[in-house]
């Protein structure tokens, strides 16, 4: 099962970016969202951004996340 999760574009090179998720940076291809740039939010699945986030909707995600982390 993969989980697509929203994360924050730290470094943009050509059609490759490093992402980050709190804690893990790792490559994911950009081609499919075309004028992501820098600092936006996108949802990544299976190595692929397939949309971009508005801000507050993926730290709102996010927080989700951490809180269903910390509950178990």
């Amino acid at each position: 099962m993969c989980l697509a999760v929203p994360a924050k574009i730290v470094e943009i090179s050509g059609a490759r970016a490093t992402v980050e998720v709190p804690g893990n940076r790792f490559s994911a291809d950009v081609s499919l969202t075309p004028g992501v740039g820098v600092g936006d939010y996108v949802l990544v699945h299976a190595g692929f951004a397939i949309e971009r986030y508005r801000t507050e909707d993926a730290l709102e995600i996010l927080k989700l996340y951490e809180e269903a982390r910390n509950a178990g």
